[in-house]
């Protein structure tokens, strides 16, 4: 018997959906590599994931980790059109 008592009850963290961590790896990839397909999956598969994480009353987490994923998504698909446009206008 331990000292501190014993736990009569475990809890688990609440588990993250596969797509909020996909969203955030392609998010990376789309910014560092490869800039178009990437980019636009993660912003698809992040507003999933979110929508996922919303409806799930708590039991899921990783909210933050899509919405890096959305963004970087974005910031990428910004990057490569003014890449474009600057290629383009000189």
């Amino acid at each position: 018997m331990s000292t501190y008592g014993e736990v009569t009850q475990s809890q688990s963290a609440p588990r993250t959906p596969g797509k909020a961590t996909a969203a955030f790896v392609l998010g990376l990839v789309g910014l560092v590599l490869i800039p178009l397909i990437p980019s636009v999956l993660a912003i698809v598969l992040g507003g999933g994931a979110k929508r996922e994480i919303d409806g799930s009353g708590g039991s899921l987490s990783g909210r933050g980790l899509a919405t890096a994923g959305v963004v970087l998504g974005w910031v990428a698909l910004a990057i490569w059109a003014l890449f474009i446009v600057a290629i383009v206008a000189l």
